[in-house]
């Protein structure tokens, strides 16, 4: 994953303004030896050289860090911040999106139905088969293996369950299907991308996600705990373990890429959206 670094060249330029009398070499011996019209005195006099401001260009490196949020802290945190704004204030205290769209409302304020609920669990599941695939497979982000957040299995169990309770489950939708194959061609083309997927999926489901767990089986399931929303181990643990690990990644891009990286949120967002939004249709 390793890739060169920007290197800020420093320049110095230096201005010398003077009021040396101007003449030539004849002239100087001329007056100065023989003439004698040119005294030390003058030099005396003549003003000090003045350096002007030194233009370093690590001056606009440092203004570049001030405009990436949450730099100092690592990379995850910039990817946070980014994806923090995107929320509604319905939806976080740092929202700063206008509500749009139905599931941008608060939770408390949904109408979820189980049928939709259903198609959200099979369209995630989809999901997240391909990214664990994707992960599984590709040495390049071996790093992201095993970490303990994957959440393919449980929905398997939790798909299983609805079935023994009698409910149809439903076949993948359009949704659930595009975002699968978008990320598998981003897994191979635009790894920068790719990952900002991945954080967005995993750190998403793992805050707002079990808020929406909870008011699921609250108002629909009868406070039956789904294993979606379950995790073997301390989940802040397993969440700082990955965090290590982006950030460790991310030591190895340029600006460049990791301004890339975080672009791709908002598209993030919007596929994720409209896997949301089956939980109110």
């Amino acid at each position: 994953m390793a890739s060169l670094t920007p290197l800020y060249q420093i320049q110095s330029i230096f201005h010398y303004k003077t009021n040396y009398p101007q003449f030539s070499t004849h002239q100087f011996r001329s007056n100065f030896f023989f003439q004698k019209k040119l005294s030390f005195s003058s030099f005396n006099r003549m003003p000090p050289m003045k350096q002007s401001t030194v233009i370093v260009s690590a001056t606009s490196a440092a203004a570049e860090k001030k405009r990436h949020p949450g730099e100092s802290k690592g990379f995850v945190e910039e990817m946070r911040f980014v994806a923090m704004r995107l929320h509604t204030k319905d939806q976080a205290k740092e929202g700063e999106k206008e509500v749009t769209e139905p599931e941008e409302r608060a939770v408390t304020k949904w109408e979820p139905s189980v049928d939709g609920y259903l198609r959200f669990l099979v369209d995630s599941k989809i999901v997240y088969d391909t990214l664990e695939k994707i992960v599984q497979d590709a040495a390049y982000y071996a790093e992201f293996k095993n970490t303990g957040l994957e959440r393919s299995a449980n929905l398997d169990k939790d798909l299983k369950w609805f079935k023994e309770q009698g409910y149809t489950i439903p076949e993948p939708s359009s949704p659930g299907l595009t975002y699968a194959q978008y990320l598998t061609d981003l897994s191979q083309n635009d790894p920068q991308a790719f990952i900002c997927h991945f954080y967005n999926i995993y750190f998403a489901h793992s805050a707002g996600g079990r808020m929406i767990g909870k008011k699921i089986a609250g108002q629909l399931l009868n406070d039956q705990a789904l294993e979606f929303y379950k995790w073997d181990g301390d989940l802040k643990q397993l969440l700082q373990n990955v965090r290590d690990k982006l950030n460790k990644v991310a030591e190895e891009w340029t600006r460049e890429e990791k301004d890339h990286c975080l672009e791709e949120t908002e598209k993030s967002f919007k596929f994720s959206g409209e896997i949301l939004r089956l939980i109110l249709s």
